[in-house]
Parts: C-alpha cells; structure tokens; sequence
C-alpha cells in the first residue's frame, strides 16, 4: 500500500504492518484464508475478539489498518469505514506532562546534545522524529492547514515532517534559534531512526536515541519517566494555559493548541490537556 501512495507514511505503513500481521496470524489459526482475501465481516471478527484484551488505541490502529486493506483489496469503496468497536479493558487514563521544574532536572541530567534537543521539543511541542526534519520555514512551507491569528509564540518560524508527511510550522524562540543554526550542516545528512530514512538539515539529537536519553535521564532526576512524548505533553499544557489567560476562551485555546501540535482536531488535543 505504501509503494502504490495509498498510504503517504512509511511510518503509517511499519504500524499497519505489525496490525496486519497479526490478522495474518489469526486467520491462518482460524482456518479463515489468506489475508488478501479478508471480507469485511471477517475483519469485524476479528476486531472483537481483539477488543477483549487490548487498549482503545490499539484497537483503532488495528481497525484503521484492516479499513486500508479493504479499500487496497477492492473489498471496500474508497470512502468505506469499519465500525468502530469499543474496547472492553479499562484504560487508565493520566497525564503525561512535566513541570517546567521538572523539565529542567531532566536537562541537567543529559549530554549537552540531548538536552538541547529536550529544550527544543519542550518549546516547540515536537516529536522525537520531528527533531531529525528541523528546517527554516523559508526553505520549506507548511502544508496547507487552518491557522488561527493567535497561532504561536513570538519566535523564529520553522517547519518539521510530523506524522503522515505532514509539514507542519513551529515556532522557536530566538535564543533557542541562534543556538540552532550554530549547529546547522555544511551539507544535509541521511538519518535512520526506525527504518525510517530522514533528511537532517542540523547536528542534533532526535528520534530513538534522543527518547531513551530523556526516559534515563527522568529516571537519574526524578525518580520515573513520562517517556520524551511527555515534553510534548508539557507544550501543550503550558500553551494551553497561556492562551486560555491571553485569550479567555476555552475552546479557541484549545483549538489553536490543536493546530500547533498539528492534531488539527481538538477531541484528540484532550489526550494532551488531561
């Protein structure tokens, strides 16, 4: 599906890989065929065996990659859609955040590289990949998207490859910007971080090994570890909390923190703001 551009992700199509192999297993164990020949009534089966045992998010991984099959094999229109199915286990639902405090010990904690990273990732709201795809926003724009007036702090305009290939823009306080463009490449380099190749424009820290470095680091200073997502977590907090004063409004706060994670839907923004 990848190779035929019908999914824009190499990254989309490592996690419907591993839901798919899944359903392969399962229907070879069920005596059900092949999984090129999956019906949709099977893949409904499927789904509800699997709601026993795995959380919501796996689920609607697990569904979204049949729901690709189905429309690949023909078995499905382009516009089909499986239902979704609600998973029985109880998910437990905390916040992932850190305080600003904390944020800060887990800095000292690290190399110099990664815990400039963390600062990036903790004034911008980025994803450990994201940090690989730094690049001046006037070298690569955004993909078109809504953009509220309030959109962003006062700082330097960047753009990162988020989830899907989506170019989205970030803004980096001018200090933080100065110090980046120290470490800008004479030529970009090709970087691999989960079989993904990425094309790095500066000598930073990012992706697998920057996330490990930040959960060791919480563990030497805080005693537990939100994981590196949690700095993005703490953005959008923080950003929240700051725009809600700024503004007075809880939706429209809510709605451009959406944009500037690059969710650009505010019920999945609440993930965040928990």
């Amino acid at each position: 599906m990848f190779n035929s551009n019908r999914l824009a992700s190499l990254g989309t199509s490592l996690s419907y890989e591993g839901s798919l192999t899944l359903v392969a297993n399962w229907l070879h164990k069920t005596g059900r065929g092949s999984l090129i020949e999956i019906s949709p009534k099977a893949a409904k089966v499927f789904l509800a065996e699997r709601a026993k045992t795995v959380s919501q998010k796996t689920l609607d991984r697990d569904r979204q990659a049949l729901q690709a099959l189905l429309r690949h094999t023909g078995r499905f229109h382009e516009a089909g859609r499986l239902s979704v199915i609600q998973a029985e286990r109880q998910q437990v639902l905390l916040s992932r955040n850190y305080s600003a405090d904390q944020v800060q010990r887990i800095i000292e904690c690290q190399t110099d590289r990664n815990g400039f990273s963390t600062e990036l990732a903790y004034e911008a709201g980025l994803r450990a990949h994201e940090l690989l795809t730094i690049l001046p926003a006037a070298e690569r724009p955004m993909s078109d998207r809504p953009a509220d007036p309030e959109k962003f702090r006062d700082g330097v305009r960047y753009t990162v490859v988020g989830k899907g290939g989506l170019i989205r823009e970030v803004s980096i306080p001018q200090p933080l910007a100065l110090r980046l463009e120290t470490m800008r490449l004479s030529e970009p380099a090709s970087r691999v971080d989960r079989r993904i190749h990425y094309t790095s424009h500066y000598d930073i820290a990012g992706g697998q090994a920057w996330s490990q470095s930040v959960s060791e680091a919480s563990f030497r200073a805080l005693g537990f570890s939100n994981g590196a997502h949690g700095i993005r977590h703490s953005y959008a907090q923080d950003r929240y909390r700051e725009l809600q004063m700024h503004l007075g409004s809880i939706d429209r706060a809510k709605q451009i923190v959406s944009q500037e994670l690059g969710h650009f839907r505010p019920e999945i923004t609440d993930t965040y703001l928990r």
